[in-house]
């Protein structure tokens, strides 16, 4: 199996769950508190490592006590965290994340310690992407940072899987680097300023995925919640179907399905083998609470795809 590296955020979560969201100047009556350890580069580490992949997680996190229990947690899932940074004067990142009664999320991210990872912190470790066969990017850490891991990753001769979340614009060179990038629909319609939603084709989607192709990724895969996921090349598009699951939190779907597709390659399937892996992984996740505390193992994705067949 492939060494998996991850570079990205590491969060404390505050999640609440409320009938519905405020209207402006609205007070409304929540209805639960919980806390989770979280941020999307943890979450994706977590995920892969949990289905048995060799994980090494690059980050930074505040000298507190939520940034301990972010190492602890991941070290829990046997991520390697030896390499994670310590801001002295930044709290470690938290995101306050809202869940309404239809199961739908709104995530609000203060940065901390994860705004102040800089390109030059990262390259003091640029020794750890020897060897890597993956290296997982998403975009709540600085941009440059990201830019930065990208380069590292490709010098090292790794594929490199961006998961381009919160959406921001993408310089050339990075596209030019990534081998996958992940998108859902809305961070594809953000970065391809195609007014795409749940009602746009399929053709209109693969059609808004190629232009990303063309200014330079390899691949592009299209996550799309329950209308399941698409692979998308110049030549080419390949869809799967989402498995239908009953959702109770969809907030770290995305980061099950990254952290799940990257571990399938590195343990040697092909990419569609992965990516119907992957699918399960993040309808397992949305049937529980949580990021990385929803998380499944090697053994339950497994499970579910037999008892599942499409």
């Amino acid at each position: 199996m492939k060494r998996i590296v991850v570079v990205g955020s590491l969060n404390h979560d505050v999640v609440f769950t409320a009938k519905k969201f405020p209207e402006p100047g609205e007070t409304v009556m929540g209805e639960a508190l919980q806390t989770f350890c979280g941020g999307k580069g943890a979450n994706q580490a977590f995920a892969a490592a949990k289905l048995g992949a060799e994980v090494i997680m690059l980050g930074q996190v505040g000298n507190d006590a939520a940034g301990e229990a972010q190492i602890a947690n991941l070290n829990g899932a046997g991520v390697r965290t030896n390499w994670i940074a310590r801001d002295n004067a930044k709290p470690t990142g938290t995101a306050i994340i809202g869940i309404d009664a239809q199961h739908e999320n709104r995530i609000i991210v203060i940065p901390g310690a994860n705004g102040t990872f800089t390109p030059e912190i990262l390259e003091s470790t640029a020794d750890v992407f020897s060897g890597a066969g993956f290296v997982l990017l998403q975009l709540e850490i600085p941009m440059p940072t990201v830019e930065n891991a990208a380069r590292l990753a490709k010098k090292a001769g790794a594929i490199v899987i961006l998961d381009p979340a919160p959406a921001a614009p993408l310089s050339a060179q990075l596209l030019a680097n990534c081998d996958y990038l992940t998108p859902n629909l809305t961070e594809l319609a953000a970065l391809t300023r195609q007014p795409l939603n749940e009602h746009s084709s399929t053709e209109q989607i693969a059609a808004a995925a190629r232009q990303l192709c063309v200014r330079g990724v390899t691949q592009v895969i299209a996550k799309l919640g329950r209308r399941g996921a698409m692979l998308v090349t110049r030549e080419s598009a390949t869809s799967w179907p989402a498995f239908k699951v009953d959702a109770v939190d969809t907030t770290a779907a995305g980061d099950a399905f990254n952290g799940a597709f990257a571990a399938q390659l590195a343990a040697g399937a092909n990419e569609s083998d992965a990516a119907i892996f992957a699918s399960a992984a993040a309808a397992i996740s949305v049937t529980r609470a949580g990021a990385q505390a929803a998380m499944p193992t090697r053994d339950e994705v497994e499970a579910f795809i037999r008892s599942n067949k499409h």
